[in-house]
């Protein structure tokens, strides 16, 4: 059964919010922020890949079609269940529950801070000459001061412009697996073809 390339966006944008309010109903606690980082970097990818390869395939099982189609039928899936799912989270965080997106800035804050602190210990423990030690010593201090509290407190990372160069992002997953897709399941001209026109 070939499906409308919409229609999958929007079966891709209703499992998206699946997995959205799974892990805000199960992970939103210490490990908030990295489990929503894990989901968006291995999980959501693996099923936007799948409905964009099963929107092309599907029509490609009883209908030859060109780059252009091809192309078509893998990034409307994707595009429609992406920007969907980027305003509904915003909304959802920025005016439903802004606990949550507190909760997610401060925990990013805390990873970067702990990122830090890894890197200068790492450093430190390999570091022989005085003059080099001395220099990652201000480094670090000087990278400690990104997250005084006075500098934090206004810290947001969840606003509409980190959303929207989150989205451009991602657009360039889609463009890049459409072409693909575009490139793989496009018709291929036989020579016999070529030689009647």
């Amino acid at each position: 059964m070939t499906k409308s390339p919409v229609i999958l966006g929007i079966l891709l944008y209703a499992a998206t919010m699946v997995i959205f309010f799974v892990v805000y109903f199960l992970f939103s606690g210490v490990e908030y922020f990295d489990t929503s980082l894990k989901v968006n970097a291995f999980v959501l990818p693996i099923f936007y890949a799948l409905t964009a390869f099963w929107s092309v395939k599907s029509r490609w099982n009883t209908h030859r079609m060109g780059f252009r189609e091809a192309f078509k039928r893998a990034f409307v899936p994707m595009f429609v269940g992406g920007i969907l799912s980027i305003v509904s989270i915003f909304s959802f965080l920025n005016f439903i529950d802004t606990d949550a997106k507190d909760l997610l800035n401060y925990q990013y804050v805390q990873r970067q801070k702990s990122e830090l602190d890894k890197e200068y210990l790492s450093a430190k423990k390999i570091l022989k000459h005085q003059k080099d030690i001395d220099e990652l010593e201000q480094k670090y201090q000087e990278g400690l001061q990104r997250f005084d509290p006075k500098t934090v407190k206004g810290k947001d990372m969840l606003t509409a412009s980190h959303f929207s160069g989150y989205f451009a992002s991602i657009l360039i997953f889609y463009v890049v697996l459409s072409v693909f897709f575009g490139a793989f399941f496009r018709k291929k001209t036989m020579p016999e073809e070529i030689i009647e026109e």
